[in-house]
């Protein structure tokens, strides 16, 4: 088939990687370097202006921001087949306000919360919680929009930093999990649970991001746990919304269960690119099932290993990030290595985003593919570089003695 992949990260990249594996011709708007190394780069925003120049047999939308903006009701009435929700139903993750209610209203297990319009009526609310206290702005902020407050002086500066329009909730404690799954308007096909990472710093410190590196093990959720979130979360979203394409439970496994700490209407990045890593179908005729409604009979398989990615951010990031630092290395590293924030320089590859590459290995257990993606990491170079040295080091905690083979920073 040929596939316009729409997006430019590293999620977008790993689609197409695993796309071209299976022989589809890829096309990518506006594409990245890594991508361009795949296939025909469109370096272009008007997207069904790009569909329309290459007539694509599937068009897959990886960001949040076109979804939310309308490309999938754009494309369905080109009569174009496209992967991914409606823009009613994308408001899942266009208004934290908008998802909560709708959680409340379905009945999903969710955060106690309060939605305030103004930093006043923020700095009211604040005394309804304990501390810590999440305070989370309304509308799309690339994963950076969510502040874990530890007392009430930094939860008020949290509420004047991100509001005015606010959801504020409880802390919930557990570990978080990513459950994702591509549904067809009734249909849903489950892939792998996978563990993110979202504060910068080693052991969860720091401000939040977009995503410092995830892992997939078959072990993250028992079989049980599974179906009790295809039951109570994802199937009741997908019968109240006939959402189509893929949506993302961010999860908080508590002990009173598995409680939603945020939708998200697309693939997560970085989960993608270990996912990609261990999928094990044909996953161009599920996308193109996904974009039919004919879901019912298609599933995924999964390789035995697991996988583990590490992003690897620029200088700054999460804040004022510096581009145009000279990478060097990924040709030799020995694993695959997925561009997330990259443009082609004057002397070659470059920084051009927050988080630049994600570093991503297989093993025969999860200590092997974390020791394979950080000797990796070893021979890739760029000023400014860091990255968390734990990625996958809950998994080990959980199931073994065995350690991750750390770098030093």
């Amino acid at each position: 088939m040929k596939i316009l992949i729409i997006g430019s990260g590293g999620r977008e990249h790993a689609i197409a990687w695993r796309l071209a594996q299976e022989g589809h011709h890829i096309y990518g708007a506006p594409g990245n370097p890594g991508i361009a190394e795949l296939g025909q780069i469109l370096a272009t925003t008007e997207y069904l202006a790009a569909a329309d120049s290459v007539n694509p047999d599937l068009t897959v939308v990886g960001p949040e921001v076109p979804l939310v903006a309308g490309v999938v009701d754009e494309f369905r009435a080109a009569k174009r087949k496209i992967v991914g929700p409606a823009r009613d139903a994308a408001q899942l993750e266009g208004s934290k306000i908008h998802s909560k209610e709708f959680m409340r209203h379905l009945g999903i297990p969710t955060a106690r919360y309060t939605r305030v319009e103004s930093a006043e009526a923020g700095i009211l609310a604040l005394a309804e919680f304990d501390t810590p206290v999440v305070i989370k702005a309304d509308g799309l902020a690339a994963g950076k929009g969510v502040i874990i407050a530890q007392d009430r002086a930094e939860a008020e500066a949290a509420v004047r930093s991100l509001g005015p329009r606010l959801v504020i909730e409880e802390f919930l404690r557990g570990e978080e999990v990513s459950f994702i799954a591509l549904c067809d308007g009734k249909n849903i096909v489950p892939l792998e649970a996978t563990q993110d990472h979202k504060a910068v710093g080693d052991g969860d410190t720091g401000p939040n991001t977009g995503g410092m590196g995830a892992y997939c093990d078959g072990r993250i959720l028992s079989a049980a746990d599974a179906r009790h979130v295809l039951n109570s979360v994802i199937g009741p979203v997908v019968e109240a919304t006939r959402f189509t394409g893929f949506l993302y439970a961010g999860l908080m496994m508590t002990a009173d269960g598995p409680k939603v700490l945020e939708f998200n209407v697309r693939l997560g990045d970085p989960e993608t690119q270990p996912l990609m890593h261990r999928v094990d179908s044909p996953f161009g005729e599920v996308l193109m099932a996904s974009a039919t409604g004919n879901l019912a009979d298609a599933s995924l398989r999964w390789k035995p290993q697991p996988s583990v990615c590490v992003v690897l951010a620029a200088a700054g990031y999460p804040g004022q990030i510096r581009t145009g630092d000279l990478i060097t290395g990924i040709d030799r590293c020995g694993t695959q290595v997925f561009q997330g924030g990259t443009k082609q320089g004057p002397k070659g590859l470059e920084t051009a985003g927050g988080r630049v590459l994600g570093v991503t290995a297989s093993g025969p257990d999860l200590a092997a593919a974390a020791a394979n993606a950080y000797a990796a990491i070893e021979k890739i170079h760029f000023d400014g570089m860091h990255y968390r040295h734990d990625i996958a080091a809950k998994g080990l905690k959980r199931w073994g003695p065995a350690t991750i083979r750390t770098i030093a920073p």
